[in-house]
């Protein structure tokens, strides 16, 4: 097993929480667009906080890796519903607040989870 530094452990923690808690708030408001996008916001929730879990308990695989399907997976969302649309919902605005400060976070997560993914333990150096 290879230890992720604590630091990076707590990074991760807080940007998953970060891309679950933006995808909550919004989720009311998803709702009234189309019941679909509210129930895969408030699904992202729970799968960040089933992430964050993870990571915390050091799995590096299932932990960081639903993590990050997540992040790329809202990031592709959202790069969607502002170019083609999702069905039902006509294209919105880019430059929305709370989705451009999903996207900064959703990719910080992400590089992050490469690192960890790459870093290896004093005893494989």
């Amino acid at each position: 097993m290879i230890a992720t530094p604590k630091k990076w452990a707590w990074m991760g923690i807080a940007l998953i929480l970060a891309i679950g808690l933006i995808h909550l708030i919004e989720a009311p408001e998803s709702f009234e667009k189309a019941t679909y996008k509210g129930l895969l916001f408030v699904a992202n929730g729970i799968a960040a906080a089933v992430a964050a879990a993870g990571i915390y308990r050091g799995a590096r695989v299932w932990g960081w890796g639903l993590g990050a399907f997540v992040a790329a997976a809202s990031f592709i969302g959202y790069m969607i519903s502002r170019t083609v649309g999702l069905p039902g919902i006509p294209q919105e605005e880019w430059l929305e607040a709370s989705g451009l400060a999903s996207l900064v976070v959703e990719a910080l997560f992400v590089a992050l989870a490469v690192r960890v993914w790459q870093s290896r333990s004093p005893q494989q150096a």
